[in-house]
């Protein structure tokens, strides 16, 4: 692939003090785009300085939501290595999101290809500092200026990037969970498997309520018989009830995580029962009562692993762990943080390096 470059006449100061970054505020100089006209395919392949894009009034992906992202991220090691985990993952699932939506499949080579490339050109941006990385968005948009419900004919595929701190301002603390009982995320048949900007325009009211409560994120039951958990707001959910590890199955509309599906092989590598399948938030509660509940946390590509302290449901406030990090939730972190930075060796052949 033919990747055409405009580089900036200026730089920007990169920030000085690199433990208050926060996330997703702060952004690179540079971002890469690519267009797609029915036709002709995806083409134009550029590096250009960040900075607005003109879309049309009426651009369908403004009306009809007809959009796609990833997330993933970018780690410098002790030695001054850049690397990438998993990132084939990404593009694979993207492209399952784009079938979903209807949007042009993207060559997956080409994708990473575009990706190192960025990535070259803003290697300085890639955070030095422990437990800081550079957040990676692909996303796609339909471009079309047209006011009615088809799939677009025209897109772009963008990559813009920002070095982050933790996701939460409270590092790895156990973090306060509410289950949402009034509306819900998702259905079988849906988008929930997607990850497309509508599950989570979606999932705000039940966060809005959460915040109102003081808790931090939102469980989603799921949308037909509304007792089976399905996912976090913005994580994969696991419990371990008993020293069995249980994570909800992939039936359609909950999110295929990444880092759900690392934590899963380096928990079976250690020989942990690791079992996927329905689970409702009576068992849990059930779990709890009995003295069961060992641990519950998250997992996702910004917090990589989240610690349950606290789990209310209805009128039933459950703290979980002595709302302490768990055995299980600690050997993760520091297993998939120990890959990401070089820390640990990689003997499951996940990380990629930029060269």
């Amino acid at each position: 692939m033919e990747i055409k470059y405009e580089l900036a006449k200026t730089l920007k100061e990169k920030p000085a003090d690199e433990s208050k970054l926060g996330f997703g505020h702060i952004f690179t100089d540079h971002m890469f785009i690519m267009n797609y006209d029915i036709g002709e395919g995806w083409h134009d392949a550029r590096i250009v300085p960040y900075g607005d894009i003109s879309l049309s009034p009426a651009a369908m992906c403004l009306h009809y939501g007809q959009e796609i992202f990833e997330g993933l991220k970018a780690y410098r090691t002790a030695e001054g290595k850049i690397q990438l985990f998993r990132p084939d993952e990404n593009f694979k699932r993207m492209n399952v999101s784009n079938e979903r939506m209807v949007i042009p499949k993207i060559n997956e080579q080409d994708a990473m290809e575009a990706l190192m490339a960025l990535l070259n050109v803003e290697k300085d941006w890639v955070p030095y500092s422990e437990g800081a990385s550079l957040y990676i968005r692909p996303f796609i948009i339909a471009t079309d200026p047209y006011v009615g419900v088809r799939p677009a004919d025209h897109y772009m595929f963008m990559i813009i990037l920002s070095p982050s701190g933790a996701y939460y301002s409270t590092g790895l603390n156990p973090v306060k969970i509410y289950v949402e009982s009034n509306y819900v995320r998702a259905v079988r048949g849906g988008t929930g498997f997607a990850k497309t900007a509508a599950n989570y325009a979606i999932s705000l009211a039940g966060q809005d309520e959460a915040h109102k409560q003081d808790y931090e994120q939102v469980l989603w039951l799921d949308g037909v018989e509304r007792k089976y958990v399905e996912e976090v707001g913005s994580m994969n959910i696991f419990f371990v009830i008993d020293g069995e590890i249980i994570t909800p199955a992939l039936t359609g509309s909950v999110l295929s995580g990444i880092t759900r599906k690392s934590a899963i092989e380096i928990c079976r590598s250690k020989g942990y029962t690791v079992t996927e399948r329905k689970i409702t938030i009576q068992e849990v509660a059930e779990a709890y009562d009995a003295g069961k509940l060992d641990e519950v946390f998250g997992t996702g590509t910004a917090a990589v692993i989240s610690p349950v302290g606290h789990l209310k449901w209805e009128d039933k406030i459950m703290e979980i762990n002595d709302n302490k990090i768990g055995q299980i939730s600690q050997m993760l972190y520091d297993t998939m943080t120990g890959i990401q930075w070089g820390k640990i060796p990689d003997e499951f052949g996940w990380i990629v390096e930029v060269k």
